[in-house]
């Protein structure tokens, strides 16, 4: 580990203000709040922490739990059956106690990361999205972090955390990856515009275009009439983005306006999910 030069890297402080959010909208439930389902297929509220600890223990390089036999439906690929071996091992231990293990993961984790110079977050390195700079790698862990934030502040009834870091940040990777979903799951003709018109504190106008057949963001300028246009709040694109709303419901419910080519505008809903 490099030794720190008062060099003070955003992402630990970004990390510890969703960290904090967290434990806040987590304080003195009771037992069936803990067990309250949540967006996320399979997990209760305590399930959601119980899944941030695991990752930050394992990056801590605390022992994992044993792997599962029979591992539940909602258990995809390999890296969700990790994490379902952190979140199971927790299920009998009571909600507060769970959060009090969060606070003091986190709590090690912050310490840990506090400690690094500006040369280990350069490191490139292992993610779950390949191999990326540390500072990237954290990012991404600030994205999980406040998208299960949310899951559980819904889940309870508590909004909060909105319009910092965390969403921030999200809303920054929502945005670079509807260049992907646009021109690799939708594949709309040459010369396509589409444009993501979000409004809100934290709103930006995000227009994709098919340029030598590759999808790519470009500034919004007079006279790039998008072929369509999809109207929503900050909030629903990123729900629709991290898979936490049913696309299918989103034009009909007036959470998302269609102006211009409808058919194109549902195929491009129905594939913005990139994170469940």
């Amino acid at each position: 580990m490099g030794t720190p030069s008062g060099h003070a890297e955003p992402v630990v402080a970004q990390l510890a203000e969703v960290w904090g959010s967290i434990v806040a909208a987590c304080a003195d439930l009771g037992d069936a709040q803990w067990e309250l389902a949540t967006d996320c297929p399979g997990w209760t509220v305590k399930d959601q922490v119980s899944h941030l600890i695991g990752i930050e223990r394992m990056l801590l390089g605390d022992p994992a739990p044993p792997d599962l036999v029979d591992p539940p439906d909602h258990v995809v690929n390999e890296f969700g059956r990790i994490n379902e071996a952190w979140v199971d091992s927790r299920r009998p231990v009571p909600g507060d106690a769970v959060l009090a293990e969060f606070v003091e993961v986190t709590g090690r984790r912050g310490d840990a990361l506090a400690s690094m110079g500006e040369q280990d977050f350069d490191r490139v390195g292992w993610s779950p999205l390949g191999e990326q700079e540390y500072r990237h790698f954290m990012e991404s862990r600030v994205l999980d972090s406040w998208a299960h934030e949310q899951d559980i502040r819904r889940a309870l009834d508590r909004p909060g955390g909105r319009n910092g870091a965390g969403e921030s940040i999200v809303l920054d990777r929502c945005e670079g990856t509807m260049p992907y979903v646009v021109g690799k799951r939708v594949r709309p003709p040459e010369g396509t515009r589409v444009l993501f018109a979000v409004s809100g504190p934290l709103g930006r106008q995000v227009l994709v275009a098919m340029v030598a057949g590759r999808a790519s963001l470009v500034p919004p300028s007079e006279g790039s009439v998008p072929v369509v246009t999809l109207a929503m709040d900050q909030e629903t694109f990123w729900r629709l983005a991290l898979g936490r709303a049913d696309p299918s419901q989103a034009v009909p419910s007036g959470q998302v306006v269609v102006d211009g080519d409808q058919a194109l505008g549902h195929r491009v809903l129905g594939s913005m999910a990139f994170m469940t």
